[in-house]
């Protein structure tokens, strides 16, 4: 049975109660959740711990899944919301903390590796944008896709999606240069 069958099979064996086709559904699809949240996040528990919430208020919602939705793209829609809410709580916190501190001077992260350098220049994307490229180019959703788990409009998700592109492609082609002159200065 192809995916999209067997998962309206599922949603509607679970709609009807089935905790057991509900199940079925989050084998399915929590490690494409799971990597989302975590690109989305960069915060690997708490990606983890937003992806169970995220099935929580899937299996109360499950009734309201339009028939032949796509659930993948439901369910990291779900799962953006919930990142986006924790991300907010996270940057009033630490806008409170710094406040407290008045000025002390933040400690600087050591370079590391290409994949941390890819994870700087992630996180200096804006949350929206990060979402796209982490769904479209890393999680091989389709902009289509991006768009409806985003409930964005498709012409912002594929924007964003260049866009993002090409300020990672920069921002690791500046780091990669930076750390070409340092090695030639040696």
């Amino acid at each position: 049975m192809e995916p999209r069958g067997l998962d309206a099979d599922l949603v509607g064996a679970a709609a009807q109660g089935s905790s057991q086709a509900f199940a079925r559904l989050v084998e399915r699809h929590q490690q494409a959740l799971r990597a989302f949240l975590r690109r989305a996040c960069r915060d690997w528990a708490l990606a983890d711990d937003l992806a169970q919430e995220t099935f929580l208020v899937a299996w109360s919602r499950i009734g309201k899944l339009e028939p032949g939705a796509n659930v993948r793209a439901w369910l990291c829609g779900i799962g953006y919301n919930k990142a986006l809410t924790a991300l907010r709580s996270d940057r009033r916190a630490r806008q409170r903390e710094a406040a407290y501190a008045e000025g002390r001077p933040a400690a600087q992260s050591p370079q590391e590796e290409d994949r941390l350098a890819l994870d700087r220049a992630m996180s200096d994307l804006p949350l929206e944008q990060r979402a796209c490229v982490a769904l479209c180019l890393a999680a091989d959703f389709s902009h289509a896709e991006a768009a409806q788990a985003l409930n964005l409009p498709l012409g912002t998700v594929k924007s964003h999606v260049t866009r993002g592109r090409a300020k990672l492609l920069a921002a690791l082609g500046a780091e990669q240069n930076q750390e070409d002159r340092a090695d030639a200065d040696r």
